[in-house]
């Protein structure tokens, strides 16, 4: 019994607002009507042609734009799908829209729709479309470098390969099942397999022991700003901003709460954080404010130590010790020193005057140089999210677990592959994962 077809769905796949052109995609059986009614004659595949765009019932011009057509199966989706490019304003995209809803057969696009179904229609993986939503979301050079190559299949030709091999080793292993009378052929096809998994595992475990760095440039990497009461913690923030962006105070204990700042160094995005200032305090909300303090220094993954250079505490308090293999030291208020000159640190220590800007620039090279060696591009797929790694760990467990189970338990080796070959295929999606699609899809904006 044969599926109705699904409904033709349409939205605006561009930045909602006033623009200086408009796109609306149409995908589905329907698309060719709305060329035909709204738009026509019908232009040749692929090609741009300026149209008038009519109402599909009076006929009345709503706008002069262009029409692309891209029939199936050679469009985004891999259904018919229906472009039309108006000028910007909110009312000629108001009055396209209304008018499509007439058309009988055609709906508004749920968010992600047009990505899932390009993903069912087998144009493009799961793993693609995570990186095709963060190249969306990239506000810096790095994070749309990554998600271009995610987005254009480097990652989920690494995981075929690695799925190729799994499967290969599954074959041989499976074969000697088959063959289990004739005892040199299951021997050997065991220790064939073992061999490919051998070498599988050692890509795996490499790929996993990155440092987390495709996560971080995805994310951000982040900066705590900790250090004692009007060390400069604040007017720092501020300057790196180049915005006011924490309250600034002679008082101590002014800041009780995180504040952040998003910066673009390099082209990697670094998240700075101002923190409230360490020191003895018989006060509930200070107290309550150290404590987040040292929780965000935790979880940084840089720490700036800011001190007062006329008052310098160049020891860590003793909660935060452990966080010294990634803390800098930075010493503020140079200015005040007699003589007006930066003193002569050590390497690990930056003189700065956030008062009069000196130091300030050898500073954010500092941070770009540390920011770019932990995550910058270093020439190999990265994983870039939670999901990824935790099902590559998967992959690796169970190869692990091929390896050091007993040789004698031919099928439980077997499933051991199966299931790291499960976790693979779960990355791309080329298994059951219907409990992860609603959850990327509806990362993406209406017309995408």
């Amino acid at each position: 019994m044969a599926h109705p077809p699904e409904p033709t769905i349409f939205a605006l796949a561009s930045a909602p607002g006033r623009a200086g052109v408009a796109v609306v995609r149409v995908s589905g059986e329907g698309a060719s009507r709305v060329i035909d009614y709204m738009a026509g004659p019908r232009p040749d595949p692929r090609r741009a042609v300026g149209r008038f765009i009519r109402h599909p019932e009076s006929g009345e011009k709503i706008d002069r734009g262009v029409v692309l057509w891209f029939p199936k199966p050679a469009s985004f989706t891999g259904e018919d799908v229906v472009e039309l490019h108006l000028h910007g304003g909110r009312a000629v995209v108001q009055a396209v829209l209304s008018a499509l809803t007439l058309m009988p057969g055609l709906r508004m696009a749920e968010p992600g729709e047009f990505a899932r179904r390009a993903f069912e229609a087998g144009k493009i993986d799961l793993a693609e479309v995570e990186g095709l939503a963060d190249l969306i979301d990239a506000e810096t050079e790095g994070q749309r470098r990554q998600a271009l190559a995610q987005a254009s299949g480097v990652l989920s030709d690494l995981y075929d390969g690695w799925r190729a091999s799994l499967v290969e080793a599954l074959g041989l292993i499976e074969a000697g099942i088959d063959f289990a009378d004739e005892g040199d052929i299951g021997l050997k096809t065991f220790t064939d397999a073992r061999s490919i998994i051998q070498v599988l595992v050692c890509a795996v475990t490499h790929h996993l022991e990155d440092g987390h760095r495709g996560e971080i440039l995805r994310e951000g990497f982040r900066v705590a700003l900790v250090g004692p009461p009007n060390a400069g913690k604040s007017s720092l923030l501020n300057a790196l901003a180049r915005r006011d962006v924490a309250i600034v105070s002679a008082e101590a204990g002014t800041t009780r709460d995180v504040v952040e700042a998003r910066l673009d160094l390099g082209g990697l995005p670094v998240i700075v954080s101002d923190t409230a200032g360490f020191r003895e305090t018989e006060g509930a909300i200070e107290r309550e404010g150290m404590r987040r303090s040292q929780a965000t220094a935790e979880a940084a993954d840089l720490v700036l130590w800011l001190t007062d250079a006329t008052e310098p505490q160049t020891v860590l308090p003793a909660e935060l010790a452990p966080l010294a293999d990634r803390t800098l030291l930075v010493m503020n208020k140079t200015d005040l020193l007699p003589g007006g000159d930066a003193p002569v640190l050590p390497d690990d220590i930056v003189p700065l005057s956030v008062e009069t800007g000196a130091g300030l620039g050898d500073l954010i090279k500092r941070l770009t140089v540390i920011a770019s060696e932990r995550i910058g591009h270093h020439g190999e797929p990265a994983l870039t999210q939670v999901r990824h790694r935790r099902l590559v760990e998967a992959c690796r467990d169970g190869l692990e677990a091929f390896l050091s189970g007993p040789t004698d338990e031919v099928e439980l080796r077997a499933e051991d592959l199966r299931g790291a070959a499960d976790a693979l295929g779960r990355i791309t999606g080329r298994v059951d994962v219907e409990d992860v699609l609603d959850h990327i899809f509806g990362r993406f904006c209406i017309g995408k």
